[in-house]
């Protein structure tokens, strides 16, 4: 893996390695970028949360983790596996591994299989040092609650699962979660959920490092509502054509919202980029 932006030693030393004057530890250094697989703690530093303000209240801030191919399909018969990496994987783990929590639609859950975030040896001092817990906590956004609570991500996760749901939910699927050992947490006035809301209500609960993985309709609801600090976006070096979802869905918001690009990584083709809010 390489970092391609911010231009740093790495990324400099490579417009002068070829040169036959160019300086042995430039040399070194682009054999390094070009060679070596990251450790995971060097992927948490490039992709760790804003430090806290000056009050030291960390504000909530909420990323979202995406994959997308080259003509903008965020999934292939259905999923994303398909078109991923190794090195996606690896980002994958260690953007779980920074959050407090990770909110995702209940769709996603049904199509990819979600399990309870597992406890990483790696980042278990890292965590502890932070106030987290040992993984992070899984919030299925949800109107209807169609979920199969029998399945281990409700009945034996190392956290406690919250479900995000509106006011109107069901009653008996409801009750269905919270038999189930989940947290059902109302965050919205009808059937489904305010993104505002729900934010605001992983925050008073602690949770201020959120991660959203979508789907597409969820991701598009938190644009819609302003609630997005950072998009994480792995760019496949695939095709797929066909009629998959983009990585967001939904109404289109009035005015196309600009993110400024914070970072961006390179291996094997695949492109790891961070937008942020200006």
């Amino acid at each position: 893996m390489r970092r391609l932006f911010p231009v740093t030693y790495e990324t400099a030393a490579q417009a002068t390695a070829g040169a036959p004057d160019a300086p042995r530890a430039a040399v070194a250094a682009v054999t390094d970028a070009t060679d070596r697989e990251w450790e995971l703690l060097e992927l948490a530093e490039a992709y760790a949360y804003p430090e806290p303000r000056s009050t030291g209240v960390r504000e909530p801030w909420l990323r979202a983790n995406m994959v997308s191919t080259l003509d903008g399909a965020a999934q292939h018969d259905g999923k994303s596996q398909g078109i991923s990496s190794a090195a996606d994987m690896r980002i994958f783990g260690v953007l779980r591994a920074l959050a407090d929590v990770v909110v995702v639609g209940a769709e996603t859950v049904r199509q990819e299989g979600y399990r309870p975030a597992r406890a990483r040896a790696e980042f278990a001092g890292s965590r502890e040092a932070a106030g987290q817990g040992p993984a992070p906590v899984i919030a299925v956004v949800t109107a209807s609650l169609d979920l199969d609570f029998s399945l281990p991500l409700f009945t034996s996760p190392l956290v406690p699962t919250l479900v995000l749901t509106g006011a109107a939910a069901p009653p008996d699927r409801v009750a269905a979660a919270e038999k189930a050992g989940a947290e059902v947490v109302i965050a919205g006035d009808g059937r489904g959920v305010d993104p505002v809301r729900a934010v605001r209500a992983l925050a008073e609960r602690g949770m201020t490092r959120l991660l959203t993985e979508g789907g597409p309709r969820l991701l598009g609801q938190m644009v819609a509502a302003g609630v997005l600090d950072e998009l994480c976006l792995t760019l496949s070096p695939t095709l797929t054509a066909g009629d998959a979802q983009r990585i967001a869905g939904g109404p289109a918001t009035a005015v196309p919202e600009r993110l400024e690009l914070a970072s961006l990584l390179e291996e094997a083709g695949f492109l790891f980029a961070r937008y942020r809010r200006p």
